[in-house]
Parts: C-alpha cells; sequence; structure tokens
C-alpha cells in the first residue's frame, strides 16, 4: 500500500494540480530572508514581478502599514501567492490571518484563502506520504482520499491495513463502520458489520460519542427502543452538545409512548439547534400527548415558521406546486 500512496490519493493531486497558479516555484523550500524596510507599493510591484523572496517581508510590512485598504488587500493577496511560492508556509499562515480579519467579506480574498488552505493542506499531506508512508496516520489519509472518491473496497482495506498492525488503533474501528455505512454497495449485512465495529470501538475508546450515536441510529431503525434509548442517552451524556443524540434520545422515548419522558431530552436539544424542525415537531407531539396544549401550539407554530423559511429560501424548482 505504502509504495503507491501518493498516486492513489487522487483528491490530493488534483488539489495540487487546481493551485499550480499559486504554487509555481514552491521546490523552492529556504524561508525569505530578512530584507530592509520597504514602501509598500515597491514591495508590490517587486511580487506582481515574481521576485518573491525580494518583497515578502515588505509585504509582511504593508499589511499592517497606515495604506489604503485596497493596498492592504493587494499586498495580503500577493503574500499569500509569494510566501507559497517559496513555502514559506509560517508567512502564509500570516497572510491568511491578515486578511481573514479585515477582508473577511470580500469573496475574491475569500477564494484566494480557500486554495492557499488547499495547497498547505496538500504539501503537508505530501510531506507525511513522503516522511512515514507507512505509518498510521498515512493509512488514514489515504483512506479519507479513497472515501471522497466514492472507492469504498480500497479505503476498506486501507483501515484493515491499520488494524492488523494496531488492533487496538483508537477510531480505527468507528471510521471502518462509518464507512460500511456509506457504501451504498455494502450488502444487507452491512448494518451489521458495521454494528460489530462501532461495539469494538467502544471496547477501545468507551468514551467515543460518536460510536455511542450511530448505534442508537442502528437500534432505532431496528425498532429496538430499549438499546435505542440506551445509546442515545450515553452519546449524550459523553457529549452535552451533540443535539442528534438528545434528539434520537426523545424520538425512542416516545417510541416507548413514554411521552413526559421525552420532554426534557427533547427540550435540551431544542436549545441546542433551534431551527431544526424534527426537534419541534418531536417536542410538540410530546406535549399533546401529555396534555400540554398550549405549549404544544407554540412548538407547532415554530415549526410552521420554520417550515415556510425553508420553503421561501428554496429554489424555485424546489417548492411545491
Amino acid at each position: 500500500m505504502g509504495s503507491s500512496w501518493v498516486k492513489s490519493s487522487v483528491v490530493l493531486s488534483l488539489a495540487a494540480a487546481a493551485l499550480s497558479g499559486f504554487s509555481s516555484g514552491a521546490q523552492q523550500t529556504r524561508p525569505a530572508s530578512p530584507a530592509a524596510r520597504i514602501p509598500p507599493q515597491q514591495a508590490i510591484a517587486l511580487a506582481q514581478q515574481g521576485h518573491c523572496r525580494e518583497s515578502i517581508s515588505g509585504l509582511e510590512q504593508a499589511v499592517t502599514a497606515q495604506s489604503a485598504a485596497e493596498t492592504r488587500k493587494l499586498a495580503g493577496v500577493l503574500g499569500i501567492r509569494c510566501s507559497l511560492a517559496i513555502d514559506d508556509r509560517p508567512a502564509t499562515l500570516d497572510f491568511i490571518r491578515f486578511l481573514s480579519r479585515d477582508f473577511g467579506r470580500d469573496p475574491d480574498v475569500l477564494y484566494v484563502i480557500v486554495h492557499a488552505y488547499s495547497d498547505l493542506s496538500t504539501r503537508t499531506a505530501l510531506d507525511l506520504a513522503r516522511s512515514d508512508p507507512q505509518s498510521t496516520a498515512a493509512h488514514k489519509l489515504n483512506a479519507e482520499a479513497l472515501e471522497e472518491q466514492g472507492r469504498w473496497k480500497p479505503a476498506e482495506l486501507e483501515y484493515e491495513e491499520i488494524l492488523k498492525k494496531q488492533p487496538d488503533a483508537r477510531g480505527i474501528h468507528f471510521l471502518l463502520g462509518r464507512l460500511l455505512l456509506s457504501d451504498p454497495d455494502g450488502g444487507p449485512d452491512a448494518p451489521a458489520r458495521a454494528r460489530e465495529e462501532f461495539l469494538k470501538e467502544l471496547q477501545i475508546d468507551p468514551g467515543n460519542a460518536d460510536a455511542e450515536y450511530i448505534l442508537g441510529v442502528l437500534a432505532q431503525h431496528a425498532q429496538d427502543w430499549d438499546e435505542a434509548i440506551a445509546r442515545f442517552s450515553q452519546a449524550a451524556k459523553l457529549d452535552q452538545n451533540l443535539a442528534e443524540a438528545y434528539l434520537g434520545w426523545g424520538v425512542s422515548l416516545l417510541g416507548e409512548k413514554k411521552y413526559e419522558e421525552a420532554i426534557a431530552p427533547l427540550k435540551h436539544a431544542e436549545r441546542l439547534t433551534p431551527g431544526n424542525p424534527d426537534i419541534h415537531n418531536a417536542l410538540a407531539t410530546a406535549l399533546v400527548r401529555t396534555g400540554n396544549r398550549a405549549e404544544a401550539e407554540k412548538e407547532f407554530a415554530i415549526l410552521q415558521s420554520i417550515n415556510s423559511k425553508n420553503q421561501s429560501n428554496a429554489p424555485a424548482g424546489d417548492r411545491p406546486q
């Protein structure tokens, strides 16, 4: 597997190709040398002419100078391009932080930042591939790239390769179980196989809230309400910000007709994600069933408002006629 790591990571290679405009000259890996203070316009002119090493220090000064906004923005954009060209990654991050702070709503700036982060990600992935292609981290990254391409079986083999070397590697059984559920050609036994992986993950890492949550979802689909309640409540205990766990917990209690008990987790879910219509629908149902009609009407009104807003924001072709 290791010898083909870079070749099989098509996502990373595509990202690198897409960023060729930013990374010409990236083979130069020495950091920029310090330079004397130069005026912002001179630094910009040098950068535009391709003199990145000579201009980088001046561009760093230009973004904080008392200059016009357009001048500082141009210096920041050129700073990203030049710092990537000479592979000065700390400088790239400094220019990204500046642009994000001062021009965080400018679409052209955001476009540049997206590509800069992609370029940095690609270079770091290649560093990992070159430094230790047989490491757990390298296999994990390769598996993720294969999943992005929909190459489920090769990705599964990558995870299995990790487990051959490290049977108790934390997080890998979870990722393998998630992959089995994501594979459209996983076969009818995929949910059962995935469940076994999540159970193995919890043996290694009892604090994995996501594994507990997905086990809850699988139990809910099987209408095994007792297990679903136990899994969702444990997931919520492990991660008190996991709104989906509180929702699943409440819905499973509704399935068991434990309407009064369902109210508390559903209200907690509502506080975490007040814009989720499923939460308001489930909470309204629990309130109706317990005789709290006034509160239930408020929830139904919120639900109607959310649905109306979603419909008005939907593309014309998606709206009901």
